[in-house]
């Protein structure tokens, strides 16, 4: 699979940490928790392919989104690292975890979806009708992927920090149900919030990562 140099911004010092964006953002978002985080680890916030700075190109899968980042690995030389994604960067996440999970510490996965059917019914039908009327290509890789089943994760065994927001776009059973099939997974609910409020531009969930990245 043809992979593409990605854009990215490298901050801080200490162990290196990953920072994967959701659909249609770039790594920006994390900006206010990135400025926290690099006093502890080497934080690469990275744009996916057809986001931000990266480049454009006319396959949107996840499948490769994650090899982009497994090339991205082999370009800074970094053999072992933390990894936070937030919905797509997430989904991207546990793909690379399912692939090849040795090469992650830790992965934090927040907002993460296994299949299409995930999302609230309503959710579904308005992006259905959004991506009828405009024919973007990103809302038609979350209608087609991912295809992940349940099964497929119980062999990823790395700690993982599960987060779903209260209110969030995806069924509530899809983070419970994920975080009893990985066997090393834990599940933190954001009450009061919605899938993307506390990641984009917060630093809400700082202290929980400090503690559970270490």
């Amino acid at each position: 699979m043809k992979t593409i140099p990605l854009h990215y911004e490298k901050s801080g010092s200490g162990r290196p940490l990953l920072l994967l964006h959701g659909n249609g953002e770039d790594h920006h978002i994390f900006d206010a928790l990135a400025a926290k985080l690099k006093n502890h680890y080497t934080i690469y916030a990275i744009d996916s392919r057809n986001h931000g700075q990266s480049a454009k190109t006319d396959n949107y899968s996840y499948q490769a989104m994650a090899a982009d980042m497994f090339a991205f690995l082999d370009t800074i030389g970094e053999e072992k690292v933390f990894l936070l994604g937030f919905s797509d960067g997430a989904i991207i996440g546990l793909t690379m975890a399912m692939e090849r999970p040795s090469v992650f510490d830790k992965l934090a996965l927040l907002g993460v979806n296994l299949k299409p059917s995930d999302f609230k019914e309503n959710v579904l039908r308005s992006m259905a009708r959004k991506y009828e009327e405009t024919g973007d290509p990103l809302l038609k890789l979350m209608l087609d992927e991912p295809n992940i089943e349940l099964e497929d994760v119980r062999k990823v065994h790395v700690e993982t920090l599960i987060v779903a927001a209260e209110k969030d776009v995806f069924k509530p059973e899809t983070f419970t149900d994920l975080a009893i099939a990985m066997p090393n997974a834990r599940l933190k609910i954001m009450r009061g919030h919605k899938h993307e409020t506390y990641i984009e531009n917060s630093d809400l969930l700082y202290p929980d990562l400090i503690e559970f990245l270490g």
